[in-house]
């Protein structure tokens, strides 16, 4: 079985900053893009930034100058640095992750169990 799994949420002032960290388990031969998506309450799930194994980056026009994407292959582990954070960055963060498990075989989407970012003065 492959798990993700997310740390690093919390309360977090505005203007403030967090690091999110997502690091994946289990029967893994190797992982394609990686990245973090985040809901908000009453609202879809939205695209916050995506990372190829290559490092290449993709970010939502919402985060971008704020937000910086980042993995460490080796770990199987992708970071969300986020600063100059807002009210409206408010979510439950989920944590993606395109792996395959045999060398021959596509990938499958993944998905982490979600960690909560509140921001309030």
């Amino acid at each position: 079985q492959v798990q993700l799994v997310e740390s690093g949420g919390g309360l977090v002032q505005p203007g403030g900053s967090l690091r999110l960290s997502c690091a994946a388990s289990g029967n893994i031969f190797s992982i394609n893009t990686m990245g973090w998506y985040r809901q908000a309450p009453g609202k879809e799930r939205e695209l916050v930034a995506t990372i190829t194994s290559g490092g290449r980056t993709n970010y939502a026009d919402s985060v971008k100058g704020r937000f910086t994407i980042s993995r460490d292959n080796a770990k199987n582990t992708v970071y969300l640095q986020m600063s100059s954070l807002k009210f409206e960055d408010t979510a439950v963060y989920y944590c993606n992750a395109n792996i395959r498990k045999i060398w021959h075989q596509d990938g499958v989407d993944y998905w982490g169990k979600g960690t909560l970012v509140t921001v309030s003065s």
